[in-house]
């Protein structure tokens, strides 16, 4: 209990923005990748823009997927938190 007392508390700001920052690249990533890969596939098999929309669809299931997980965590890890607030 005394670590507690003795640790540096981070800025109220911080953990907000460190939970914006994972969620935002899983928005960021895929996408990214999506758009190299989907125009070098429809370049090679010249099917201009289907195997493009391919994989902008699937970046899109990946970081909804992601999110989805990451937020549940986050709000797990939150409850967890307040309980064990509440139990001091």
């Amino acid at each position: 209990m005394e670590d507690d007392k003795n640790r540096p508390q981070a800025p109220w700001w911080q953990p907000g923005m460190v939970l914006f920052a994972r969620l935002s690249r899983w928005i960021g990533i895929p996408i990214i990748i999506a758009l190299f890969v989907g125009k070098w596939l429809d370049k090679k098999y010249h099917s201009e823009p289907w195997l493009f929309l391919l994989s902008v669809g699937i970046a899109f299931v990946f970081s909804t997927y992601g999110i989805v997980r990451d937020s549940l965590r986050e709000m797990k890890r939150i409850e967890r938190e307040e309980s064990q607030k509440s139990k001091k």
